[in-house]
This record gives C-alpha cells, sequence and structure tokens, in this order.
C-alpha cells in the first residue's frame, strides 16, 4: 500500500497551500444552493463521466428535483478559481452521516478531489456534530485518509427459487471473502492500534 506517512505529509502542505492558490471551496446546503450552483455541478458532472465513464445516468432535471424537494439533505461542495466553478462535490446529508455520492471536474487538480470529497465533508461532520462521513465505495486511497471498510447490506427478493439458491450460494461465499478482506485492509488503518499503545 506504501507508505502512508511520506504521501500525508504532501497532502497536508498541499492542504495548506490551497487559499494561496487562489482557489475558494464553500460547502453549502439548503437555500445557499442556486440555480446557478447546480448548473455549474452538472456541468463538472458531465465532465468528470465523459472522461472516465461515458455515461451520465443523472440528469439536469434530477438535480433540480432533489433541489426542490430535500434541500436541507443535500451538501454541495464547490471549488471555484476567479468567477469559475472549476470542481465539485454532491452529498447527501442523514440525521447524522453526510454520505459522498457524486464528483465533479473539468479537468484532474492535483489533490482537489480529496480536498472536495473527503477533507471538506470532514470539516463539514465535525461543524455539524454528526457521528460518521461515508464516502462510497471502492477506493483503497481512501485508507489512508481514515475511511476505514464497513460491510454494507442489502434486501432483494428473487422469485425464482432455483436463482434464489444459486445467489445464497453465491453470496455465502463472497461473505467470507469480504470478511476477509475488510480484515486485510484494517492492517493499513492511519489509526493507532489498541495494542500499539500498551
Amino acid at each position: 500500500m506504501g507508505d502512508f506517512r511520506a504521501r500525508k505529509s504532501v497532502e497536508i502542505q498541499v492542504r495548506l497551500e490551497i487559499p494561496e492558490g487562489g482557489l475558494e471551496i464553500h460547502s453549502l446546503t439548503g437555500s445557499e444552493i442556486a440555480t446557478q450552483h447546480w448548473d455549474a455541478f452538472f456541468r463538472l458532472y458531465l465532465g468528470t463521466t465523459d472522461r472516465k465513464w461515458g455515461s451520465a445516468y443523472l440528469t439536469r432535471r434530477f438535480f433540480s428535483m432533489i433541489g426542490e424537494r430535500m434541500p436541507d439533505n443535500i451538501v454541495l461542495v464547490m471549488a471555484r478559481r476567479g468567477g469559475d466553478y472549476i470542481a465539485g462535490a454532491f452529498n447527501i446529508l442523514g440525521r447524522d452521516t453526510i454520505y459522498g455520492r457524486n464528483w465533479g471536474a473539468h479537468r484532474e487538480y492535483r489533490f482537489l478531489h480529496f480536498e472536495c470529497c473527503y477533507y471538506q465533508a470532514i470539516e463539514f461532520a465535525i461543524r455539524r456534530g454528526l457521528k460518521r462521513v461515508e464516502a462510497g465505495a471502492q477506493g483503497p486511497h481512501k485508507l489512508q485518509r481514515g475511511y476505514l471498510p464497513v460491510p454494507i447490506y442489502s434486501a432483494h427478493w428473487i422469485p425464482d427459487p432455483a436463482f434464489r439458491r444459486a445467489v445464497a450460494s453465491f453470496l455465502a461465499r463472497e461473505r467470507e471473502m469480504v470478511e476477509q478482506k475488510i480484515e486485510h485492509l484494517a492492517e493499513y488503518s492511519p489509526f493507532r492500534h489498541e495494542e500499539a499503545r500498551e
């Protein structure tokens, strides 16, 4: 997984330089989010999906509707240089958790993804007294930033009995593999282990 301490010191230095680079980052929620912010974020979202995945599954109408129907459950982190928005992160706010959902940028900016998606979400959670920040699935790079893997559960109804048995058999094997992987990845946690303190 590499030397976390060396990479972390570089990131801390970059975080300190962000305000001096002419970059402004704001976390917006509720009535603070205006049409111009949704327009900008949607363009950024499209820019990222076009570069990475090639298929944007969310529409501009979706962002308008979610902004109208649940504005107090949205946290939009927007990065601006001069008068132009250059990156943003779309989050859902729960009762005690902020959930990272989507990221958008015109191009790659060094460490800006981590700043908008992870560090700003952590700072927002601290300010609001939230219990946790969920950064979404995948990505070993999240480990060194304090996002540790946890099991995720879902419920599905499979009407066909034979197919249901096949899925259940697969999930039994998958569950064991996931548990082993979580245990293995915990070794790379940036947090001090209890045994190390004794």
